[in-house]
């Protein structure tokens, strides 16, 4: 996905806004001196569209919401297109749009457009739902990867995993037993908490598809730094550590829909972690791991032996249709 991503997409589309390779644009805003825009687009196929913990209209709006939050946007506007499969029952449309309206609603957002298309049936499997979001964020603001450096602390603001083991139980095909939901979430109001508190935040990215193992992978590539981490301070429950154990999955690579990545400076991760275990969203934060100026562009873990490993980024789709 990645090299078709950059050797497709991104060599046609190329230009400042785009080469960034950012959760969301950022772009000037020619009417306030104050804020710049952020814009970011996302399609859901998750399947089944009902899990536990959420569906796909749930999902949908915590992901945009997500995308825009990570880049230190306040968001503000989402659109949001739906591919409809002839013959859907609309009993399940009405309650993933009733999913939909109540996140927004909780997260302060306005759903303002949309788009309604019906395709035959055999075309799509029940429904896909694109969204794309607009938020603004203070133009003062110093986030992304040129910014961090040797000696930042790696964050996150609790357990991982949840959401692949959730959407795969709720497949049917495995008799997992276990009582793991989604941690579908929109972090946009911890994250809020943390940027107006510390101005120590280098980085942040929420770790979707491929997980933390990729995402970590993401923010070291073409680097002179490399990570570490340490298997000893991930948080993993015991649930989701079983269900892989079960099944032969890695964690590092599962989806996660409510989980933040933050790269902070040495002196300011102590009291970032203080601020994010008050928020309910945040209680089981950890220091992870940290930058290196060894490895560099890799990911290196130190595991609970007292060994080391690399951890590459996920090849293949450890689990398709995820989100």
């Amino acid at each position: 996905m990645h090299n078709l991503i950059r050797e497709l997409f991104v060599k046609r589309f190329s230009n400042e806004f785009l080469d960034r390779m950012s959760d969301s644009a950022v772009l000037a805003n020619p009417l306030n001196d104050e804020y710049d825009l952020c814009f970011t687009t996302d399609s859901y196929v998750v399947d089944p569209v009902f899990f536990p913990g959420g569906n796909i209209g749930s999902l949908a709006v915590c992901g945009t919401i997500n995308d825009l939050a990570v880049e230190g946007a306040t968001p503000l506007f989402l659109s949001c297109g739906f591919i409809i499969e002839e013959g859907l029952d609309i009993h399940i449309l009405e309650e993933i749009a009733d999913a939909m309206a109540k996140t927004a609603r909780e997260a302060g957002v306005n759903i303002v457009t949309g788009d309604l298309k019906v395709v035959e049936k055999g075309h799509a499997d029940k429904v896909f739902i694109n969204t794309s979001g607009v938020g603004r964020r203070p133009k003062h603001l110093k986030l992304g990867r040129e910014f961090i450096r040797a000696g930042d602390k790696v964050l996150i603001n609790g357990a991982f995993g949840e959401h692949g083991i959730a959407v795969l139980s709720a497949r049917g095909n495995f008799e997992l037993n276990m009582d793991i939901r989604s941690d579908c979430a929109s972090l946009h109001g911890i994250i809020a908490e943390i940027l107006s508190a510390s101005d120590g935040i280098h980085f942040m990215r929420d770790q979707t598809r491929g997980g933390i193992a990729t995402t970590l992978n993401e923010i070291v590539a073409g680097t002179s730094s490399g990570i570490t981490i340490d298997e000893a301070s991930l948080p993993l429950k015991e649930e989701t550590r079983a269900a892989c154990e079960i099944l032969g999955f890695d964690p590092l690579y599962l989806a996660n829909e409510g989980k933040v990545i933050i790269v902070a400076s040495e002196s300011g991760a102590e009291p970032i972690l203080d601020i994010m275990r008050r928020n309910p969203l945040g209680k089981d934060s950890r220091i992870i791991g940290k930058v290196t100026p060894e490895h560099a562009g890799k990911v290196v873990m130190k595991t609970l032996l007292g060994g080391h490993r690399i951890i590459d980024m996920l090849t293949g789709e450890q689990l398709p249709r995820i989100c």
